[in-house]
């Protein structure tokens, strides 16, 4: 089993290219290498394999982090669980089910005024996990850019302490406990363990 997320960045046109695509592209870099695990094609969307689907909903809240920076912006992207029948050194050339669920989901996003949601072979586990996607969205929607730096700041370096995230990014340790306490990083980090969790009980 492997993960695919598919996305587009909202507001893309309001945006000038240069600032927000070197972002997009890093994090992206951080989670394989171009053109066979991610592409970007028609200027704003993307798809991303990931190897290994325990990692998905990281990656894509550390994707959804790194969009929010840029004022104006965010992302809208859907993670397919499943199979890899066809790989190829394009990956929006490569097909198989997790492929198929990805795109599949991302396409009802819009008309569901969702920017994340999931699907996979298991109904059940896709209800529980997208029910908590939707009650995290309350918040990680409305990420200011300050909250959003700091998530991603946090996501990208899980074994640092609050000081150490403090001085990568230039503030004061008590500032970086207000701003993960108003972003909410406890409570995503725990839905991130409970998703691994119920994704290990079905692989």
């Amino acid at each position: 089993m492997h993960a695919v997320i598919t996305g587009d960045i909202i507001n893309s046109t309001k945006v000038d290219p240069k600032i927000w695509l070197p972002v997009l592209k890093d994090v992206l870099n951080k989670a394989g290498s171009t053109p066979k695990e991610w592409e970007i094609y028609r200027g704003d969307s993307f798809q991303l394999f990931i190897k290994d689907p325990l990692l998905a909903l990281t990656i894509a809240i550390q994707i959804k982090a790194a969009i929010k920076t840029i004022k104006s912006l965010d992302v809208r992207m859907a993670i397919g669980i499943g199979n890899v029948k066809h790989a190829s050194n394009n990956v929006t050339e490569a097909n198989g089910t997790a492929f198929i669920y990805s795109g599949e989901r991302f396409e009802g996003l819009k008309k569901e005024k969702l920017n994340l949601a999931l699907r996979s072979d298991w109904p059940q586990f896709d209800l529980d996990v997208n029910l908590f996607l939707k009650l995290a969205l309350l918040i990680m929607d409305h990420w200011t850019e300050s909250a959003a730096e700091m998530i991603k700041t946090s996501l990208e370096n899980p074994n640092k302490a609050q000081s150490e995230l403090g001085s990568i990014i230039g503030i004061k340790q008590n500032a970086v406990s207000s701003r993960l306490k108003r972003a909410a990083f406890e409570e995503i980090s725990e839905m991130i363990q409970v998703y691994q969790l119920k994704l290990k009980r079905n692989l």
